[in-house]
Protein backbone atom coordinates (compact mmCIF):
# COMPACT_ATOMS: atom_id res chain seq x y z
CA UNK A 1 0.00 0.00 0.00
CA UNK A 2 1.37 3.47 -0.79
CA UNK A 3 2.22 5.87 2.02
CA UNK A 4 -0.31 8.81 2.69
CA UNK A 5 0.62 12.35 2.93
CA UNK A 6 1.14 13.46 5.94
CA UNK A 7 0.26 17.10 5.23
CA UNK A 8 0.26 18.58 8.71
CA UNK A 9 3.97 18.01 8.83
CA UNK A 10 4.62 19.05 5.35
CA UNK A 11 3.05 22.76 6.17
CA UNK A 12 5.01 22.98 9.63
CA UNK A 13 8.40 22.08 7.67
CA UNK A 14 7.70 25.07 5.22
CA UNK A 15 6.31 27.45 7.87
CA UNK A 16 2.75 27.55 7.19
CA UNK A 17 0.16 26.92 9.96
CA UNK A 18 -2.75 26.20 7.52
CA UNK A 19 -3.24 24.48 4.14
CA UNK A 20 -4.02 27.42 1.49
CA UNK A 21 -6.89 27.34 -0.91
CA UNK A 22 -6.91 25.45 -4.03
CA UNK A 23 -6.37 29.03 -5.66
CA UNK A 24 -3.66 30.91 -7.25
CA UNK A 25 -2.69 32.79 -3.72
CA UNK A 26 -2.74 29.84 -2.14
CA UNK A 27 -0.49 28.15 -5.04
CA UNK A 28 1.66 31.09 -5.12
CA UNK A 29 1.93 30.57 -1.23
CA UNK A 30 2.90 27.57 -0.76
CA UNK A 31 5.04 27.25 -3.82
CA UNK A 32 7.50 30.51 -2.18
CA UNK A 33 7.20 28.55 1.38
CA UNK A 34 8.57 25.26 0.05
CA UNK A 35 11.48 26.93 -2.42
CA UNK A 36 12.54 28.78 0.78
CA UNK A 37 12.73 26.62 3.26
CA UNK A 38 13.47 23.15 1.71
CA UNK A 39 17.27 23.63 0.03
CA UNK A 40 18.47 22.14 -3.11
CA UNK A 41 21.15 19.57 -2.30
CA UNK A 42 22.68 16.13 -3.75
CA UNK A 43 24.37 15.07 -0.56
CA UNK A 44 22.99 11.54 -0.74
CA UNK A 45 24.46 10.77 -3.96
CA UNK A 46 27.82 12.65 -3.32
CA UNK A 47 27.98 10.01 -0.06
CA UNK A 48 26.83 7.16 -1.93
CA UNK A 49 23.06 6.49 -1.40
CA UNK A 50 20.21 6.09 -3.38
CA UNK A 51 18.07 8.39 -4.60
CA UNK A 52 14.10 7.14 -3.64
CA UNK A 53 11.21 8.74 -5.58
CA UNK A 54 8.22 7.02 -3.44
CA UNK A 55 6.54 9.12 -1.14
CA UNK A 56 7.02 7.88 2.14
CA UNK A 57 11.03 7.93 1.75
CA UNK A 58 10.27 11.75 0.59
CA UNK A 59 8.93 12.51 3.36
CA UNK A 60 11.05 11.02 5.38
CA UNK A 61 14.37 12.51 3.82
CA UNK A 62 12.92 15.99 3.33
CA UNK A 63 10.01 16.63 5.79
CA UNK A 64 11.11 14.60 8.95
CA UNK A 65 14.54 14.45 8.73
CA UNK A 66 14.81 18.08 7.18
CA UNK A 67 17.17 17.35 4.48
CA UNK A 68 16.81 18.77 0.92
CA UNK A 69 16.70 17.03 -2.47
CA UNK A 70 16.80 17.56 -6.33
CA UNK A 71 14.10 18.41 -8.44
CA UNK A 72 12.63 14.67 -9.11
CA UNK A 73 12.79 14.58 -4.72
CA UNK A 74 11.40 17.92 -4.53
CA UNK A 75 9.00 18.26 -7.29
CA UNK A 76 6.88 14.53 -6.63
CA UNK A 77 6.43 15.71 -3.14
CA UNK A 78 5.10 19.51 -4.16
CA UNK A 79 2.91 17.25 -7.00
CA UNK A 80 1.59 15.06 -4.19
CA UNK A 81 0.67 17.97 -1.72
CA UNK A 82 -1.11 20.29 -4.44
CA UNK A 83 -3.13 16.66 -5.71
CA UNK A 84 -4.18 16.27 -2.06
CA UNK A 85 -5.33 20.08 -1.77
CA UNK A 86 -7.24 19.68 -4.83
CA UNK A 87 -5.09 21.50 -7.85
CA UNK A 88 -5.18 19.96 -10.85
CA UNK A 89 -1.49 19.41 -12.11
CA UNK A 90 0.75 17.54 -14.56
CA UNK A 91 4.43 16.51 -14.68
CA UNK A 92 6.54 17.29 -17.50
CA UNK A 93 10.35 16.98 -18.53
CA UNK A 94 12.67 19.47 -19.25
CA UNK A 95 16.18 20.15 -20.69
CA UNK A 96 18.57 22.10 -18.63
CA UNK A 97 20.45 24.75 -20.67
CA UNK A 98 22.21 27.19 -17.47
CA UNK A 99 25.52 26.25 -17.79
CA UNK A 100 25.40 23.49 -20.68
CA UNK A 101 27.95 23.46 -23.32
CA UNK A 102 26.19 20.71 -24.99
CA UNK A 103 22.05 19.46 -25.43
CA UNK A 104 21.58 17.88 -22.43
CA UNK A 105 19.15 14.87 -21.62
CA UNK A 106 15.56 15.39 -20.14
CA UNK A 107 16.71 15.26 -16.77
CA UNK A 108 14.62 17.97 -14.63
CA UNK A 109 11.15 17.50 -13.52
CA UNK A 110 8.52 20.36 -13.66
CA UNK A 111 5.02 20.79 -12.62
CA UNK A 112 1.82 22.88 -14.82
CA UNK A 113 -0.96 23.27 -12.69
CA UNK A 114 -4.65 24.40 -14.61
CA UNK A 115 -6.09 26.97 -12.74
CA UNK A 116 -8.91 29.31 -13.67
CA UNK A 117 -8.20 27.99 -16.82
CA UNK A 118 -4.90 29.32 -17.20
CA UNK A 119 -1.93 27.28 -17.23
CA UNK A 120 0.79 28.16 -14.35
CA UNK A 121 4.40 26.64 -14.74
CA UNK A 122 5.83 25.56 -11.15
CA UNK A 123 8.91 24.27 -10.21
CA UNK A 124 10.78 24.16 -7.02
CA UNK A 125 13.61 22.01 -7.82
CA UNK A 126 15.61 24.13 -9.48
CA UNK A 127 17.98 25.20 -6.64
CA UNK A 128 19.35 28.73 -6.24
CA UNK A 129 18.27 30.49 -10.05
CA UNK A 130 15.28 29.08 -9.87
CA UNK A 131 11.47 30.37 -9.50
CA UNK A 132 9.63 31.40 -6.17
CA UNK A 133 6.65 31.94 -7.23
CA UNK A 134 4.78 29.77 -10.05
CA UNK A 135 4.90 31.68 -13.73
CA UNK A 136 1.76 32.11 -16.53
CA UNK A 137 3.39 30.92 -19.66
CA UNK A 138 2.16 34.52 -21.61
CA UNK A 139 5.94 35.28 -22.49
CA UNK A 140 5.98 38.43 -20.22
CA UNK A 141 8.36 39.44 -17.53
CA UNK A 142 7.25 38.57 -14.65
CA UNK A 143 9.71 40.20 -11.42
CA UNK A 144 10.10 38.05 -8.54
CA UNK A 145 11.50 39.74 -6.07
CA UNK A 146 15.21 40.63 -7.23
CA UNK A 147 14.86 38.88 -10.77
CA UNK A 148 12.79 39.00 -13.63
CA UNK A 149 11.32 35.71 -15.20
CA UNK A 150 9.16 34.88 -18.59
CA UNK A 151 8.24 31.86 -20.76
CA UNK A 152 9.59 32.37 -24.53
CA UNK A 153 8.44 29.66 -27.21
CA UNK A 154 10.69 27.16 -29.27
CA UNK A 155 9.33 25.11 -31.69
CA UNK A 156 6.89 23.13 -29.39
CA UNK A 157 8.76 24.10 -26.39
CA UNK A 158 8.45 26.83 -23.82
CA UNK A 159 12.10 28.16 -22.95
CA UNK A 160 12.36 29.57 -19.22
CA UNK A 161 14.45 32.56 -18.97
CA UNK A 162 16.06 34.68 -16.17
CA UNK A 163 17.11 38.58 -16.68
CA UNK A 164 20.83 38.38 -15.55
CA UNK A 165 23.27 41.14 -15.77
CA UNK A 166 21.59 42.82 -18.10
CA UNK A 167 20.57 40.09 -20.58
CA UNK A 168 18.16 37.28 -21.03
CA UNK A 169 19.34 33.96 -19.94
CA UNK A 170 18.19 30.09 -20.36
CA UNK A 171 17.53 28.00 -17.75
CA UNK A 172 15.85 25.68 -19.29
CA UNK A 173 13.81 24.42 -22.24
CA UNK A 174 10.14 21.91 -20.88
CA UNK A 175 8.76 19.47 -23.26
CA UNK A 176 5.03 20.20 -22.98
CA UNK A 177 4.07 16.52 -23.27
CA UNK A 178 2.62 15.19 -19.43
CA UNK A 179 5.24 12.40 -18.61
CA UNK A 180 4.61 9.35 -16.30
CA UNK A 181 6.41 8.39 -12.58
CA UNK A 182 8.11 5.80 -14.19
CA UNK A 183 9.45 8.20 -17.08
CA UNK A 184 11.49 10.28 -13.84
CA UNK A 185 12.59 6.94 -12.01
CA UNK A 186 14.43 6.28 -15.15
CA UNK A 187 15.71 10.06 -15.66
CA UNK A 188 16.37 9.86 -11.86
CA UNK A 189 18.66 6.87 -12.30
CA UNK A 190 21.01 8.14 -14.87
CA UNK A 191 20.93 11.63 -13.00
CA UNK A 192 22.04 10.19 -9.54
CA UNK A 193 24.38 7.20 -10.77
CA UNK A 194 25.86 7.69 -14.30
CA UNK A 195 29.19 8.34 -13.83
CA UNK A 196 29.20 11.60 -16.44
CA UNK A 197 26.10 13.23 -14.19
CA UNK A 198 27.36 16.77 -12.86
CA UNK A 199 25.77 15.51 -9.56
CA UNK A 200 27.95 12.98 -9.26
CA UNK A 201 31.34 15.63 -10.27
CA UNK A 202 30.01 18.31 -8.00
CA UNK A 203 28.63 18.78 -4.59
CA UNK A 204 25.81 21.19 -4.08
CA UNK A 205 23.27 23.02 -2.11
CA UNK A 206 21.31 25.91 -3.36
CA UNK A 207 18.88 27.94 -1.21
CA UNK A 208 16.76 30.91 -2.71
CA UNK A 209 15.21 33.54 -1.05
CA UNK A 210 13.71 36.91 -1.82
CA UNK A 211 16.27 38.92 -0.64
CA UNK A 212 18.97 36.57 -1.44
CA UNK A 213 20.39 33.21 -3.01
CA UNK A 214 22.79 30.94 -1.19
CA UNK A 215 24.69 28.71 -3.81
CA UNK A 216 27.43 25.92 -2.80
CA UNK A 217 29.20 24.27 -5.60
CA UNK A 218 31.86 22.08 -4.38
CA UNK A 219 34.16 24.86 -2.24
CA UNK A 220 32.76 27.79 -3.84
CA UNK A 221 30.33 29.59 -1.89
CA UNK A 222 28.47 32.54 -2.89
CA UNK A 223 25.46 34.79 -1.87
CA UNK A 224 23.80 36.52 -5.06
CA UNK A 225 21.70 39.42 -4.29
CA UNK A 226 20.71 39.89 -7.58
CA UNK A 227 22.91 40.71 -10.26
CA UNK A 228 25.49 41.19 -7.20
CA UNK A 229 27.70 38.41 -5.97
CA UNK A 230 29.70 38.13 -2.50
CA UNK A 231 31.49 34.70 -2.74
CA UNK A 232 34.66 32.79 -1.77
CA UNK A 233 36.53 29.40 -1.39
CA UNK A 234 36.02 27.72 1.10
CA UNK A 235 38.39 25.71 3.39
CA UNK A 236 37.77 22.00 3.34
CA UNK A 237 36.56 21.81 6.86
CA UNK A 238 34.47 24.75 6.45
CA UNK A 239 31.68 23.38 4.26
CA UNK A 240 29.90 20.87 6.99
CA UNK A 241 29.21 24.19 8.98
CA UNK A 242 28.18 26.00 5.78
CA UNK A 243 25.68 23.55 4.97
CA UNK A 244 24.34 23.32 8.67
CA UNK A 245 24.21 27.00 9.14
CA UNK A 246 23.14 28.58 5.80
CA UNK A 247 21.27 25.87 4.27
CA UNK A 248 19.94 24.40 7.46
CA UNK A 249 20.78 20.78 6.12
CA UNK A 250 21.55 18.55 9.40
CA UNK A 251 24.76 16.83 7.91
CA UNK A 252 25.62 13.21 9.17
CA UNK A 253 28.91 14.04 11.54
CA UNK A 254 32.30 12.94 9.29
CA UNK A 255 30.44 13.03 6.06
CA UNK A 256 32.69 12.40 3.24
CA UNK A 257 31.75 13.56 -0.06
CA UNK A 258 33.31 11.45 -3.70
CA UNK A 259 33.80 15.53 -4.80
CA UNK A 260 35.51 16.43 -2.09
CA UNK A 261 37.79 13.30 -2.15
CA UNK A 262 41.60 14.10 -1.78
Amino acid sequence: MSAELDLGAYLRRIGLDVAPAADLPGLKALHFAHATHIPFENLDIQMGLPIRLDLASLQAKLVARRRGGYCFEHNTLFNAVLRQLGFQTSTCEARVRLGALEQLPRTHMVLRVDLGGETWHCDVGFGGEGLLEPLPLDGEAHPQFLRPYRFLPEGHQQVLQSFQNGAWVDLYAVEPEPVFPIDFEVANHYTSSHPESRFLKTLTAQLPGPDVRRILRNRAYAELHGDQVEGRELRHEEVIPILREQFGIDVPEGARFRALAD
